[in-house]
C-alpha cells in the first residue's frame, strides 16, 4: 500500500513495528507491507550447524595458524581488494578456504562434521596458509612463504 507520512517526511526505508517500508522512484514513492517472518527449513538448520562447527574449528586452531591468517588478511587487503570495498578479515578468509576445501573434496569433506583430526589427516591442502594459497583455496599474494603456521 502507498504510505504517506506526517511532519514533512517524504519516504522511509526500513522496519518499524510490524511494517516494512520501501522507498522507490527516486524517493518519490513509499510502499509499506506487513513484516512476515520467514519459515525455517532444513537448509537453515544445516547452515547453522556448519557455522557453529567452523567457529569451533577456528577456535581449536593453533595461535600461529590464526596469526598467519591475520597477516594474510592484511596483505590481501592491500594487494587484492579494491579500495572501494571492505577487506575480509582473517576469520572470513578461513571460512572461504574451508568452503573451497569442501568444493575440491565433496566426497570426503563435510563442513557440518569436520573436526581438527580431519584437518590433520585429510587437510594437507589447508593445514597452513601457504598451502591454502598454493592449492588455490585463497587468492595469491606476492609474499606468502613465511605463512607456515600449522593448524
Amino acid at each position: 500500500m502507498k504510505v504517506k507520512f506526517k511532519y514533512g517526511i517524504q519516504t522511509y526505508s526500513g522496519t518499524i513495528d510490524e511494517m516494512v517500508y520501501g522507498s522507490y522512484r527516486d524517493d518519490q514513492l513509499c510502499i509499506g507491507r506487513q513484516y512476515v517472518y520467514p519459515t525455517l527449513n532444513a537448509n537453515n538448520a544445516l547452515l547453522g550447524t556448519v557455522g557453529s562447527n567452523l567457529r569451533d574449528l577456528w577456535l581449536s586452531a593453533s595461535q600461529d595458524y590464526r596469526d598467519d591468517f591475520k597477516t594474510y588478511a592484511q596483505r590481501n587487503a592491500t594487494q587484492n581488494v579494491p579500495k572501494t570495498e571492505w577487506p575480509p578479515n582473517s576469520y572470513a578468509l578461513f571460512i572461504k578456504a574451508m568452503y573451497a576445501w569442501q568444493d575440491a573434496n565433496p566426497e570426503t569433506v563435510d563442513l557440518a562434521s569436520v573436526n581438527d583430526e580431519d584437518v590433520d589427516t585429510l587437510g594437507a591442502t589447508i593445514n597452513t596458509v601457504k598451502n591454502c594459497i598454493d592449492n588455490g583455496m585463497l587468492p595469491a599474494i606476492s609474499v606468502y612463504d613465511d605463512l607456515t603456521g600449522v593448524f
